[in-house]
């Protein structure tokens, strides 16, 4: 099973908590654990109110979301002006907590396995989350075997003739 969402948003901060609102509902459909779930939620939240708040020109900004049976990964996409996220950390990748500016880099980064950045001035930003999933025991995402071709095999307990 495999849950992919393309979103596209006005660049306004009330659809910070619409864009959290899918991804928690989808998370939660299959199965994932709560804590997985409130973790990828505080980091698109961060994420996505970076955009809002620091990208500069343009109106728009899209989160595409996938999920599947070992992880989350989230991309937070904006055309406005790019950043230079070195800047915002200490040289080894790490952040100063006392700094003005950086400390959602380090809360991201503390939530999810995965946190990268690609950047072009003037082109935008994208921001790349990925975190592995766990699931609870009636999860769909454990409901059947993988048969490998990407589909699930549902067992309904009836035995072919």
């Amino acid at each position: 099973m495999q849950i992919s969402l393309s979103l596209t948003l006005p660049r306004d901060e009330h659809t910070i908590p619409v864009s959290r609102h899918i991804v928690l509902h989808a998370l939660d459909e299959v199965g994932a654990a709560q804590e997985c779930i409130d973790d990828i939620a505080v980091a698109q939240t961060e994420a996505c109110a970076n955009v809002v708040h620091h990208s500069g020109p343009g109106d728009k900004y899209e989160i595409r979301v996938d999920i599947d049976q070992d992880k989350c990964v989230i991309r937070v996409i904006d055309t406005g002006r790019g950043f230079d996220w070195r800047s915002l950390t200490d040289g080894d990748g790490s952040n100063d907590m006392s700094a003005e500016r950086g400390r959602g880099i380090v809360l991201m980064r503390a939530l999810v396995d995965e946190v990268r950045f690609v950047s072009k001035p003037e082109a935008g930003t994208i921001v790349h989350l990925e975190k592995a999933l766990e699931f609870t025991e009636t999860s769909p995402m454990r409901a059947g075997s993988a048969r490998g071709d990407g589909q699930v095999e549902r067992r309904t307990g009836v035995e072919p003739a």
